[in-house]
This record gives structure tokens, sequence and C-alpha cells, in this order.
């Protein structure tokens, strides 16, 4: 293998600049040519291919968003799309694929494998750390910490107005990023979408917090949970108690911000790890960090296996909130 190429697809996250950086340098490092796809496969059906150097990723570990850019594409599902991409990979002579992104991004990643012969690595990179094979993804980290300034902020303002506030983080299938944010920023309630929500025993607890003389609650609300948004549970516990609800919803700027040090060292080593699977002839895999060793998967087995949530977590963050 001479030519690899890399592309971000899919949302954005914090960490996805340091992962291209790690697999530019090291695939340079290999002797191969690394090759910067700009906006995902969309990017790619378009020729949007440009050979990078050392220099391309320079001073660009502390950077959140991507600097190849990422888009979503609907043409790339299908196979005449798919055969647009291929043709442009060949033309560039791009023996090789990272894909960083979450389990959509590997689906494409996967199909290149399995019906057109490029090999593929895929890097998980998602705020929602929704991916089976890997404790942490690249963003997740970033996202808790931007998450978790904002409600201590909050936390500041609902406790001089004696206030609850019910805050909406991002998480439409899973509720990971709202359970980390909620037990490290001392929430009364966290809503997911794994759990059923009680709007009546968590209404009874919030009564309870405030006649014992509790200056502040707050509830974390995952955007997908079945409860409804922010405003949604809100209305319903105005409805039952009576009390006075501000809402907060987070929204896009948990995306965004530079990088923790744990993503920047998670997508460098990720990064650089993709490398060298492409470079040991390995394709249709993805990496993952499990307990803290860089593990291999085949990349199905990121949408064919369901990642559960460690609910002792949210047992944990109850007991701690009476």
């Amino acid at each position: 293998m001479e030519r690899i190429g890399v592309l971000t697809s899919g949302g954005d996250c914090p960490g996805m600049n340091a992962a291209i950086r790690a697999v530019v340098r090291s695939g340079i490092y290999h002797g191969l040519s690394v090759y910067g796809i700009s906006r995902g496969f969309e990017g790619l059906i378009h020729d949007e291919v440009i050979e990078m150097d050392l220099g391309s990723v320079g001073g660009i570990m502390n950077r959140g968003g991507t600097i190849l850019m990422t888009a979503r594409s609907e043409e790339f599902k299908t196979e005449s799309g798919m055969k647009k991409a291929v043709d442009v990979l060949k033309k560039h002579g791009i023996e090789g694929l990272v894909v960083i992104g979450g389990d959509g991004s590997f689906r494409g990643a996967h199909e290149l494998s399995k019906n057109w012969g490029i090999a593929t690595i895929g890097v998980p990179a998602t705020i929602d750390n929704d991916i089976a094979g890997t404790d942490y993804a690249i963003g997740f980290d970033t996202a808790v910490n931007t998450a978790l300034e904002a409600i201590d902020r909050i936390r500041d303002t609902a406790s001089s107005h004696r206030r609850l506030f019910v805050v909406e983080v991002m998480g439409r299938f899973s509720g990971f990023l709202a359970l980390q944010t909620g037990l490290a920023g001392g929430a009364e309630e966290v809503l997911i979408p794994e759990t059923e929500t009680d709007i009546e025993d968590m209404c009874s607890k919030i009564v309870k917090g405030y006649n014992r003389g509790k200056r502040s609650s707050i509830i974390i609300v995952a955007e997908g949970d079945e409860a409804g948004g922010a405003f949604t549970v809100a209305q319903q516990i105005k409805d039952k108690i009576g009390f006075e609800v501000r809402v907060s919803v987070l929204g896009h700027q948990q995306r965004g911000g530079s990088p923790t040090a744990l993503d920047r060292v998670l997508a460098c080593r990720l990064g650089a790890a993709a490398v060298e699977q492409l470079v040991r002839g390995n394709t249709d895999k993805m990496l993952g960090v499990i307990a803290n060793r860089v593990e291999v998967s085949n990349l199905d087995y990121a949408w064919k296996f369901k990642k559960e949530i460690d609910m002792s977590l949210l047992t944990l963050l109850k007991m701690l909130s009476i």
C-alpha cells in the first residue's frame, strides 16, 4: 500500500482534527502518501481530494470541528453514488481509507470494503458515545465538559433565585452524554431514552427537596427522552406541582470547542492505530479503546450490537441527589 485517504463524516465533534493529524503524520512516518478528502463521502463523490503533508496538519490539535469539513450524503447511499466515490479513489491511486465518524459513516466504509474492495478502517468520533466496540468515542469527553460548564453556571443562578431548571442536552437515541453530565453536575434527575420517565415520582422528589430547604434543582433531559424535550417536561412539572420552571437548551455548542486532553490523546492513539491496520493489510475494521487498551473490532460490530449504558451510574445519581 502506497496511498491512503482520510475523511470525516456525519456530525462534527472536538478531537476530529487531532485524529486527522495522527492519520496524516503516522501515514507519512510509514512512507505513505496521505490524501485528505473534504466534506466526507459527499466530497469524495465530487473529487474534493488534496494531498496532505506534515505542514497540512500543523497547529490543529487544539481546534474544534474538522479542517476537512464534514457532510451527510444521500447520494453515497446509492450504488451509482458509491461507484463515483470508488472511481475517484482509483483516479488518485488511493488504496486505503480511514473514516472518522459514527456508525452511519462506518456503514459506508463497510460497503466500500465489502462490495468494492477498498480497504477501510473506522475511527469512532461522536459526542453521543453510542458506538459499540469502544468505551469512549472521540468528542464525548469534551462534550460532557462543555455541558457541565454550562450546568455549573446555571446552578449559580438557580441557587440565587431558588429555582428549578430543566436543561436539555444532545442524545436523540442514547443517554450517555446526559447521564455523565448529570452525575458530574449534581443533577437531581436525569431523563434518558434508555429508561421510562416517571414524571409523578420526579415531581414528588422535587417537592421534598424544596420542603427541606433545597436552594435549586436541575433536571437533565436527553433530547430523545420519551417524555419529550425540555419544554415539554417543564410544562408537565409546572402542571403537576405549580413550580416556576426555567428551561435551557444547550444545543450545538456541545459540538464545538477545543478538545480536552483525554479526547486529544484518544484521537492520537486511534488515528495512528488506524494507519497501522491499513499497513498490515487489514480492512473493514474499527478501532476502539476498552479498559485503556486499543482494540480492533469488525466495522459492523458498531451497529449490530447495542452499546449498553451503565445503569449503576443512574442508581448512583439518584442516591446522591436525595
